[in-house]
């Protein structure tokens, strides 16, 4: 079951790309806090390049760096030979956000593939009480064959993502209900 973002957001998927509900032990291995997971269309070898979102509201002493290295650390746990590839704090004071690019090889459908997750780390403050932030996680998994062909897609996705204080609005498809 797909977990809660800890606060409303709303986006719209790139052309092609599908929403899938990440099921851990389907080819979803540590995607148990994941709220919303799409595929590429066209699996490069087998392996279907992934946008996904989770959350969290962390502790107010947490930099944006301390949680993306607690990222690094939990893919640790089911991948070998993790990576910082690359690592830049964006946006502003008043909405930070922070990019990493990591390397590393997993087994996914038996097979071991050299994969690549580009994450953004984006600081939400609460509508209601704006000394309170949520941080949402936007990842982009894909074989390190395929990455570069699907990140104008990601990109173009996070562009889209965005605080939702609308009711009427559907978080899995970012459509109106």
């Amino acid at each position: 079951m797909p977990a809660t973002l800890p606060v409303p957001v709303r986006f719209r998927l790139p052309d092609g790309w599908l929403p899938v509900r990440p099921e851990p032990g389907a080819g979803w291995e540590g995607a148990e806090g994941v709220a919303f997971a799409a595929v590429h269309p066209r699996p490069d070898a087998g392996f279907s390049a992934n946008i996904t979102l989770d959350g969290e509201v962390p502790p107010d002493t947490s930099a944006l760096a301390d949680l993306a290295d607690a990222s690094v650390e939990r893919l640790r746990e089911i991948a070998a030979s993790v990576s910082v590839a690359a690592r830049r704090e964006v946006g502003s004071a008043e909405a930070p956000a922070l990019t990493q690019r990591l390397t590393f090889s997993a087994v996914t459908g038996g097979i071991r593939r050299d994969l690549v997750q580009s994450q953004v780390y984006l600081s939400l403050s609460d509508v209601d009480d704006p000394h309170k932030r949520a941080v949402i996680r936007v990842a982009l998994t894909a074989t390190a064959g395929q990455h570069d062909a699907v990140l104008p897609d990601f990109q173009e996705f996070l562009r889209t993502v965005r605080p939702d204080v609308r009711p009427d609005v559907r978080p899995d498809t970012g459509t109106e209900s």
